[in-house]
């Protein structure tokens, strides 16, 4: 019976996410590129009024190398007021709670997080942080962040669709149009549904109150529905109380579960629509669409059969440990999936005690470059990069100049192609190897054997992939953890983004040629099998040996009755 229902939900979810991301997909093609749009009517005077507060003059272009200054000097400045108002925490107002101001590694380490879009979080938010930094700096960051990634994707296409030109946009407008007409209108509509379903937004201080035992508790509150929709929506994740989505203050029906999953994946998935808008070419958003649902459907079915088969070592056939009785196995399972697919990182179960298997699945969806869905924008320009590999190789193997809707695809693009993919495996593998080769790196595991590696993986693999979620066993509080996993989150953001930019500055100057009979088609199904194998034998096979003494030794070891 269990079985049967948790199918008919998992049905339904694809349903709706299908025609959801088919819906905003033309939404979001009309406000991006500019057209009058179904917000013109309420947004299109605020958009200009920025414009002229900001001094932008909309019709400019950048080249790729403006752009990118843009992008960093920003992204630097937004580092250092997250990172200021942290450590004078106590000095500003709304902080009922007159918690003290945050640690500098702490701080540091934060303002990094937020800033590249990763979220990673070393520690609760209720104990740490003030409504006032919670507010203006992290949920602030929850928009511009994903308006980042978002303005990138959008640059990449220009170079992909321009005939012949020189530049790929104007940041500025791409930020604010991202914010505006994207990130904010839902926003507003999902924090209203989470506030209808009990989810907590006020200025009020922590209650007390009478537990049914006669002992004391103290309830924390805060303005938590409005950043928990921008996190979701943004694929952020973090969580404004430290449990996260587990939490019944931040998480607390099962309709208010369904919609937090569901907008992880909503607007990653109509981005890819959006793009195929863009090429005028449906038939391309369908096949990355079906590649990329592929890889998700199939992450679900393996961690669910893994959480659900009977297990004589646990002598359970249901592993409840670290999972909401209100939501059981499958929610948790499909949270968990979504999350890692999404770049998302906020959870509703704890990942390091799910099964062997399902923490195997959470790693390789980050360990493939967090494409399958992907952050916003981030998503799709990562899963782009491998299109470019596929294109080349695929090229290479029937002997034509690879060609990629008219653009040629020659050695640069595949050199950068090849930097931005290699970039956060090289990260997370030097500095896993440091984590668990190094006194200071394993003093902060809690279990022994395969499971204690599987938490240091897992955290750098967070990281460089600014996922944020962790298997939360692992200390990372501490200075080791936070100045690394700092580093790690700037080279996984920036060490993509350059590589990217790079592409559509390169692409953008190249003339579109006319498609011939020998032209490779990305439209059918050869070609999405092709990516998928690319995908896989790149991504994936990197960290098979990590994996093998990680989550793979251990599934073999608790089947003969071991455990960690």
């Amino acid at each position: 019976m269990n079985f049967l229902f948790d199918t008919i939900q998992f049905v339904l979810f694809l349903v709706v996410l299908t025609s959801g991301s088919v819906f905003f997909g033309g939404l979001f093609y009309k406000a991006l590129i500019g057209e009058r749009n179904l917000l013109s009517p309420i947004l299109l005077k605020p958009e200009k009024f920025i414009y002229k507060i900001f001094r932008i003059d909309e019709k400019y272009e950048m080249d790729w190398k403006e752009y990118l200054k843009g992008i960093l000097s920003f992204s630097f400045l937004s580092f250092l007021f997250v990172l200021a108002i942290q450590l004078l925490q106590q000095y500003l107002p709304l902080n009922p709670q007159n918690i003290s101001n945050v640690e500098f590694f702490l701080a540091f380490n934060t303002a990094v997080s937020f800033m590249t879009n990763t979220n990673w979080q070393a520690y609760s938010g209720e104990s740490t942080l003030s409504y006032f930094v919670q507010m203006i700096g992290l949920t602030v960051q929850n928009f511009v962040s994903a308006a980042i990634g978002l303005s990138v994707l959008l640059a990449l296409i220009r170079g992909i669709t321009i005939r012949q030109g020189k530049t790929i946009g104007n940041l500025w407008v791409d930020l604010t149009r991202s914010v505006l007409y994207v990130l904010m209108p839902l926003s507003i509509i999902l924090a209203i549904l989470l506030i209808s379903q009990g989810v907590v937004q006020t200025f009020d201080s922590y209650t007390t109150v009478q537990t049914i035992e006669g002992s004391n508790q103290i309830i924390p509150l805060g303005p938590a529905a409005s950043q928990i929709a921008i996190k979701q929506l943004g694929t952020n994740g973090g969580g404004f109380f430290g449990v996260n989505s587990a939490f019944p203050y931040e998480n607390p029906t099962p309709f208010s579960n369904f919609l937090q999953v569901l907008s992880i994946l909503l607007i990653p998935g109509a981005l890819v629509f959006t793009y195929g808008k863009m090429l005028s070419n449906k038939k391309h958003a369908w096949l990355i669409f079906g590649v990329m649902m592929f890889a998700f459907c199939s992450g679900i079915i393996v961690s669910y059969w893994s959480e659900v088969s009977n297990s004589s070592t646990f002598h359970s056939s249901e592993l409840m440990e670290g999972k909401e009785m209100r939501f059981g196995v499958f929610n948790s399972v499909l949270w968990s999936v979504a999350t890692t697919v999404a770049s998302n990182g906020s959870v509703n179960a704890m990942h390091s005690s799910m099964s062997s298997i399902s923490g195997m699945v959470e790693l390789i969806n980050m360990q493939l470059g967090e494409i399958i869905f992907g952050g916003i924008g981030s998503g799709l320009y990562g899963m782009i990069l491998f299109i470019l590999l596929t294109v080349f190789i695929s090229g290479l193997m029937v002997g034509r100049t690879p060609e990629y809707f008219g653009k040629k695809i020659e050695a640069y693009e595949i050199k950068w192609a090849i930097i931005g993919i290699l970039i956060p495996s090289v990260v997370i593998l030097f500095f896993t190897a440091i984590g668990v080769t190094t006194n200071v790196g394993l003093s902060s595991i809690l279990n022994k054997g395969p499971h204690g590696l599987s938490e240091i993986l897992y955290a750098f693999t967070s990281g460089a992939n600014n996922n944020g979620s962790a298997f939360a066993g692992l200390n990372a509080n501490t200075n080791f953890y936070n100045i690394l996993i700092g580093f790690a989150m700037l080279l996984g953001r920036f060490g993509v983004i350059i590589p990217v930019l790079a592409i559509a500055g390169n692409l953008v100057k190249k003339n579109i040629t006319p498609e011939t009979s020998g032209t490779l088609s990305t439209n059918n199904f050869l070609f999405g099998f092709l990516l998928l194998s690319v995908i896989i034998i790149v991504g994936a096979l990197t960290f098979f040996p990590a994996l093998s003494i990680g989550p793979i030794i251990e599934h073999l070891l608790i089947k003969s009755g071991y455990t960690f």
